[in-house]
Parts: structure tokens; C-alpha cells; sequence
């Protein structure tokens, strides 16, 4: 693990260290979490991807078709 240092606008730093105390726990870990809720990790898994099938074809075979895609895409391109 790592330190760092932050700069926080007063209000964030008063809502951070009052919850660290409810939370009877520290202001690091407090904005570790913060953190990591955040940006999606998850310390017990690898971390989602968010652009995972945002191409989606809806076909199954792609990977196997690739050439035969990108040479109809392609010839298609230059015809225009």
C-alpha cells in the first residue's frame, strides 16, 4: 500500500473525518472505500470491465470471421 496526499474542500474533509468517526474507524479508510466503490474494484475479484460488450454483434462466431468481416467492411468502404 501507498500514501498520498489530497487536497479536500473543507465540507468534504468535515463529511470524511465525521463518518470516520461514526464508523469509530479512520479517515484512510473511509476514503478507501469511497474510492473503491467508485472506480468499480472490488478487493476480493479482478475488476469489472465496463466496456465489455459494448460492440456486441450478436453473433457467435466473430473471432472465427474476422478476415472474411473486414474484407466485406473494407470493400464496402472503397466502393463508396
Amino acid at each position: 500500500m501507498q500514501r498520498t496526499t489530497l487536497t479536500l474542500p473543507d465540507k468534504l474533509l468535515i463529511a470524511l473525518k465525521r463518518e470516520a468517526r461514526r464508523r469509530d474507524t479512520s479517515v484512510s479508510e473511509i476514503a478507501r472505500e469511497a474510492l473503491i466503490q467508485h472506480f468499480g474494484l472490488d478487493a476480493t475479484g479482478p475488476r469489472k470491465l465496463p466496456f465489455v460488450g459494448i460492440g456486441r454483434s450478436g453473433y457467435r462466431d466473430t473471432s472465427e470471421r474476422i478476415d472474411e468481416i473486414l474484407d466485406d467492411a473494407w470493400g464496402r468502404a472503397r466502393d463508396r
